[in-house]
């Protein structure tokens, strides 16, 4: 973050306690940059997760003598959001926070609906009233739907989501559109693309995955193997996020894919995993659950061009990296 002052900015992150928040808050805090970390500590999965990733990022802050401050917070919350917003004081937004998830989603649509769709208008709209120099905000590849035509690029159809989940998300891409043409706030919307590494959500596939063939568990395998993912390890996407933040005020308003740009079958997945982890994977075999898209496949011209993104760690070292960090859990 070349352009900003590092001593005197402050960003306000929300989902800090979160997987790929809390490895954006120790690369702020690094920085030198002030964190106001926001996040309400959801329980849809084991809040201990999140409380040792928030200990860390504390461990960043000391270290590097940089501003820290966690606020409990639920980001629909009006009233209480403002109230961070006025005593804070943020220079800018980095705006994670959201019920993550597709199949869930099925469950819970309006539940997602006022968490992604209500919190992210809540938070818009103080950082328009705080006058923050920027926001950038987490999107998701899933915006795309089954696109017919890949890699997606950032201007293709984003008109038919297949999860509740994804069409918050482009609700969301909307909202945001509306607040710079409004405001003029420089704002930037990331689609990112199914990140894993070190401290990933334990619901998602990789670290399932690595924990039952790890235990000599079954393992559910949805479809025939053949859906894809265009996989994106942690530390690509946190200077993605560096990046964007950087330069959002170059672009106005900017929609950037963060991906992989090497997509990855689900069996080839589970073999790469077993490999590394050193044991067979036994696998019950189950129709495709509906929401799931076949395929995604970030092209990543404009953000490569514009972000200066180049994403640098395979899948394989990136599965290596994230069996190595459960191993030491076990230590």
């Amino acid at each position: 973050m070349t352009d900003i002052d590092h001593q005197s900015s402050t960003v306000l992150l929300t989902g800090a306690a979160g997987f790929i928040g809390s490895h954006l808050a120790q690369r702020l805090l690094k920085a030198g940059t002030g964190v106001v970390a926001v996040d309400n500590l959801d329980p849809f999965y084991d809040q201990r997760l999140k409380r040792e990733n928030l200990e860390l990022v504390e461990a960043a802050a000391a270290k590097n003598r940089a501003r820290f401050e966690f606020v409990r917070a639920d980001i629909a919350d009006a009233s209480e959001i403002r109230a961070v917003f006025e005593r804070c004081k943020p220079t800018g937004v980095i705006h994670l926070a959201a019920k993550a998830g597709v199949r869930p989603s099925l469950a819970d649509p309006v539940g997602y609906a006022r968490a992604n769709v209500l919190g992210t208008a809540v938070i818009l709209e103080e950082a328009r009233r705080a006058r923050c120099s920027r926001i950038v905000m987490a999107s998701s590849s899933s915006v795309y739907g089954n696109g017919l035509v890949v890699p997606f690029r950032e201007d293709a159809d984003t008109n038919s989501p297949i999860s509740p989940y994804a069409s918050t998300k482009r609700a969301c891409e909307l909202l945001a559109s509306t607040h710079h043409h409004l405001t003029g706030m420089p704002t930037a919307c990331l689609r990112f693309f199914t990140v894993f590494g070190p401290r990933q959500r334990p619901d998602l596939a990789i670290q399932s995955f690595i924990t039952k063939i790890a235990a000599g568990h079954t393992i559910t395998m949805f479809g025939d193997g053949s859906m894809s993912r265009d996989f994106t390890y942690i530390d690509d996407i946190t200077a993605g996020i560096l990046a964007a933040y950087e330069r959002v005020p170059q672009h106005g308003y900017r929609v950037w894919n963060l991906g992989g740009n090497h997509p990855v079958r689900l069996d080839q997945m589970i073999d790469t995993i077993a490999r590394t982890v050193g044991k067979p994977a036994n696998i019950e075999r189950q129709p495709m659950q509906p929401g799931d898209v076949l395929r995604t496949w970030a092209d990543l011209t404009r953000s490569q061009h514009e972000l200066g993104f180049a994403p640098s760690t395979s899948f394989e070292d990136g599965v290596r990296a994230q069996w190595d960090w459960n191993r030491s859990r076990l230590a």
